[in-house]
C-alpha cells in the first residue's frame, strides 16, 4: 500500500513586534519636555518630576538612573551642579550636569518623608527590589508621553537619554560633544544612536567655510 508522507505541520506563532513600532525610540522635542514637565508640577508629582528632569539632564541609560543615589548628587542641602558616575554597561565614567530647575525638583523630592533614610534616589513600592527597576521606569515614561497624546508606541527610556543629546547635536554639530555626554567609547556608537545621515553630515560640511 503506497502511503503519501504528509508535511509536518506547525504551530505558528505571531512575531513579537507585529504591529509594533521597532528601532530607535524618538527623542522629544522641547515642546514635549515642556509639557510634560508643567503636568507633572500641576499635580504635585514630586518624584516623577525629579526622575523626568534628571533623565532629560543626566543622559544616562535607565539601568544608571534608576540606581543613582542621593549621596551622589546632593551634598549637605545641595545638589552638584556636575555628577560624575560609573556606568554599568562600560565600567566607564560619565560626567553629566544638572540644570537649576532639575536640582530644585530634586531637593523638593527629597525633602518629603518617603525619602527618610532612603538609600536610593527613586526607592521602589514593590518589596523585590530597593529602587526601581528599569521595568517600572519604563512604564512611567510611557505615562509620560501617553499624558501629552504621543504615540508610546515610538516613545521610551532611551527617549529620555536621546533628547537633549539630539538637541545639542541640532544646535552644535558637535559629535565629539555628544559622544562625551552619552559616555560612548567608540564615535560609531554616537553616530548610530543620534541616526545620522549622509544628508546631515553633508549640512554641517556645508555650513564650514575656509
Amino acid at each position: 500500500m503506497f502511503h503519501q508522507n504528509l508535511p509536518v505541520l506547525r504551530a505558528v506563532r505571531t512575531p513579537w513586534n507585529k504591529g509594533r513600532i521597532v528601532g530607535q525610540k524618538r527623542p522629544l522635542l522641547p515642546q514635549h519636555v515642556w509639557s510634560i514637565r508643567v503636568r507633572l508640577e500641576l499635580a504635585e508629582r514630586l518624584r516623577d518630576l525629579a526622575l523626568f528632569n534628571l533623565a532629560i539632564d543626566s543622559k544616562l541609560r535607565g539601568c544608571d538612573l534608576v540606581r543613582l543615589k542621593p549621596n551622589d548628587l546632593v551634598v549637605g542641602r545641595t545638589v552638584r551642579d556636575r555628577v560624575t558616575i560609573l556606568q554599568r554597561k562600560t565600567s566607564l565614567p560619565v560626567r553629566f550636569e544638572v540644570a537649576e530647575h532639575t536640582r530644585k525638583s530634586i531637593l523638593a523630592w527629597i525633602a518629603t518623608p518617603r525619602m527618610d533614610a532612603a538609600e536610593y534616589l527613586f526607592p521602589s513600592r514593590m518589596r523585590s527590589s530597593p529602587h526601581l527597576s528599569t521595568r517600572q521606569y519604563a512604564r512611567i515614561v510611557l505615562d509620560w508621553v501617553s499624558s501629552i497624546g504621543l504615540d508610546p508606541s515610538a516613545y521610551g527610556t532611551h527617549s529620555m537619554r536621546r533628547t537633549k543629546a539630539a538637541l545639542i547635536y541640532r544646535k552644535t554639530g558637535n559629535l565629539r560633544a555628544v559622544q562625551l555626554l552619552l559616555g560612548h567609547t567608540k564615535m560609531d556608537s554616537t553616530v548610530r544612536y543620534l541616526g545620522i545621515e549622509i544628508e546631515d553630515a553633508l549640512a554641517i560640511a556645508e555650513s564650514v567655510e575656509l
